[in-house]
């Protein structure tokens, strides 16, 4: 089992250790379930009264919270992110393919495969694909025809990349994740549907995660683009010619639609419907099961999704929803008549 003094830990995070820094830390836990071997953390003030239990053998918080905690502390900025960078240093995650070549794996010759990538059991590469430096293929994924994968990207077991797809560098694929494949194109011939080859492709920047068992089409002409630092989460669909700006969050079951932008920064929560062809400003927050139908200019937290109430109440209220029509026309008659008896009484 690895472990990590505290002295080795506050150095990697650069904070400021109060107390013995010879401790040794093996793993992060939570405050009310970590042990003395283990380290926590403080992100939110509605937790401060776990500080008095823990048996966490640190803590890492705020300068404002430490007055809180007695035992040894880390004091950062930001615990959160220093979590997550401690998170990142401590990873025991296992690497997504052997070290090599596996034998069972089908490579066409003219692929460009980098002697420093690992590439796991039966996985198939075609022919032109590259695959750079330090790149891991988990078993199973498939790599078409002249894509391009870059320096230190993983991708996990069963993953399949469509032909001149391009990814960057630092990316991570989650098992089942399908990127370019066709988009939605069809056009209507008196019944029948007529398939449009969908010949653009997928571009991914640099540094960007894609959940698990997430579909992005390719393009009908023009490419899909997913910009550096996007974080996509699982089963997620994002149909062709989609743009994401740099550094966008898209949480899980959200869908978005053809050839619609969205901009930098933007945040979509889980189970949103984002129409096609319109356009959402930087720095948009969209909360769960928004629907969004028109393009939002300005920046700002919407909202769309109804929250839960008991099915008797739930009932009673679409009840009367589908009444609001008649509730309307009988308002309009009734400021009718009103006007109608005030220009009377003049």
């Amino acid at each position: 089992m690895q472990s990590f003094s505290l002295a080795q830990i506050a150095e990697h995070l650069g904070a400021q250790l109060i107390g013995d820094g010879a401790v040794n830390i093996t793993r992060i836990a939570s405050l009310d379930k970590a042990q003395s071997n283990e380290v926590s953390f403080l992100s939110q003030k509605k937790y401060r009264k776990q500080l008095e239990m823990t048996q966490a053998a640190a803590v890492i918080l705020t300068q404002e919270d430490s007055e809180y905690f007695t035992g040894t502390k880390l004091i950062v900025a930001n615990p959160y992110v220093a979590y997550a960078k401690l998170a990142q240093f401590m990873d025991t995650t296992p690497v997504a393919a052997h070290t090599g070549i596996h034998p069972s794996a089908v490579i066409e010759p003219s692929a460009n495969i980098s002697p420093l990538a690992n590439i796991g059991a039966n996985v198939v590469i075609e022919a032109g694909a590259v695959v750079g430096d330090y790149v891991q293929i988990g078993a199973g994924s498939f790599i078409g025809k002249c894509a391009i994968i870059g320096t230190n990207t993983k991708i996990w077991a069963n993953v399949t990349i469509y032909h001149d797809v391009v990814i960057g560098q630092n990316c991570v694929f989650h098992s089942g994740a399908v990127i370019g494949s066709d988009g939605f194109g069809f056009a209507n011939e008196r019944g029948q549907w007529v398939k449009i080859p969908q010949v653009g492709s997928v571009v991914i920047g640099d540094q960007v995660e894609i959940g698990a068992n997430t579909a992005i089409d390719r393009g009908a002409i023009e490419n899909t683009e997913i910009h550096s630092n996007v974080i996509i989460d699982n089963m997620v669909h994002l149909a062709h010619n989609v743009i994401i700006g740099e550094g966008t969050a898209i949480a899980a079951c959200s869908v978005i639609a053809g050839s619609t932008t969205i901009g930098k920064y933007c945040q979509i929560a889980g189970l949103c419907g984002i129409n096609g062809h319109i356009d959402v400003c930087d720095g948009v927050i969209f909360t769960g099961m928004t629907m969004v139908t028109k393009s939002v200019t300005e920046p700002g937290v919407y909202s769309s999704g109804l929250p839960h109430s008991s099915n008797k109440e739930w009932r009673k209220q679409i009840a009367q929803f589908r009444h609001l029509g008649d509730m309307n026309q009988k308002i309009k008659q009734l400021e009718a008549f009103k006007a109608t008896m005030q220009a009377d009484d003049k």
